[in-house]
C-alpha cells in the first residue's frame, strides 16, 4: 500500500520523535560510540519509517537539522532535496557533525548526490577536524556505491588521499579511511586490482594504524565471496 505523504511542521515531527524515545536504545547507542547528548534513542529503522510519510522538503529539512536533535538530523538527511543544497549548506552542516552515525548517514543519504561531492572530498580530507576529515572518506565509500556517473579514474585519484592519511590514528578517521579503501576496491575488478596494488605499495608503513587499515582491507578485497560479487 502506498503511504500518503503529508507535510508536517518541524515541531510536530519533533514531538513524534520524542514520543518514541527509549533510554534502553540510548544506552546501546552510547556503547557503539554514538553521541547521545541530544538524542531520544529512536532507531534508524523508525526514523526511515517516519521519513516515508513526509515529502522531500528542503525548508523542513533545514528546520529539523537546526533543532540540534540527533534523530532529527538523520531524518533531515532523508527528506532534504540535494539539488537545493548550496556549498555553504554543506560547509555549515559538516561542522555540526558530532557523532559518526549522523556523519555517515548524512553523507550517504544526501551529500554524495550533490554536485559539490568530489570537491568536498578533496577539501575536507585536508581539514584537521575529526568528523570533517571522516566525512571526506565516508563520501568516497558512498560514492563507490551511488555515483554510477563517476569513472575509474576518479576513484583511483582518491587513493592519493588514503595514502596521505593512512597514519591518522584517530578512531573515526582511520575507520573511514579503511572504509574508503574497501569501498573503492569493491566497485569493480579493475579497481580491486588497483587497490590491492596500492596495499602492497604501502605495505612498508610501520604504524599500527596503517597496518590495520591495509591488512583489514586486503582481507576483504581478496575474499573469494566478495570477488564473486564484484562486477568486471
Amino acid at each position: 500500500m502506498k503511504i500518503k505523504k503529508e507535510l508536517k511542521s518541524c515541531q510536530e515531527i519533533l514531538e513524534i520523535l520524542k514520543s518514541k524515545q527509549s533510554t534502553e536504545n540510548m544506552a546501546g547507542m552510547s556503547r557503539f560510540g554514538i553521541n547521545v547528548d541530544n538524542a531520544y534513542g529512536v532507531t534508524v529503522k523508525v526514523i526511515k519509517e517516519i521519513a516515508k510519510t513526509l515529502p522531500q522538503n528542503h525548508q523542513l529539512a533545514d528546520e529539523l537539522w537546526n533543532s540540534g536533535i540527533h534523530e532529527a538530523r538523520i531524518l533531515s538527511s532523508l527528506v532534504d532535496e540535494y539539488d537545493k543544497l548550496t556549498e555553504e549548506d554543506l560547509e555549515r552542516k559538516v561542522l555540526d557533525f558530532d557523532s559518526w552515525d549522523v556523519c555517515d548517514l548524512t553523507c550517504n543519504n544526501l551529500f554524495v548526490y550533490t554536485p559539490f561531492c568530489e570537491k568536498k572530498i578533496f577539501e575536507w580530507a585536508d581539514r584537521d577536524e575529526e568528523f570533517v576529515k571522516r566525512a571526506a572518506f565516508v563520501l568516497i565509500a558512498c560514492a563507490a556505491v551511488h555515483r554510477k556517473d563517476w569513472g575509474n579514474e576518479k576513484f583511483t585519484s582518491f587513493l592519493t588521499l588514503v595514502g596521505k592519511y593512512i597514519n591518522d590514528e584517530r578512531n573515526f578517521v582511520k575507520k573511514a579511511v579503511n572504509w574508503a579503501l574497501r569501498g573503492v576496491g569493491k566497485k569493480n575488478l579493475y579497481l580491486n586490482s588497483i587497490c590491492l596494488d596500492f596495499i602492497e605499495k604501502y605495505a612498508f608503513e610501520t604504524s599500527k594504524t596503517a597496518r590495520w587499515i591495509l591488512s583489514d582491507a586486503r582481507r576483504e578485497l581478496t575474499n573469494p565471496k566478495i570477488l564473486m560479487r564484484i562486477k568486471p
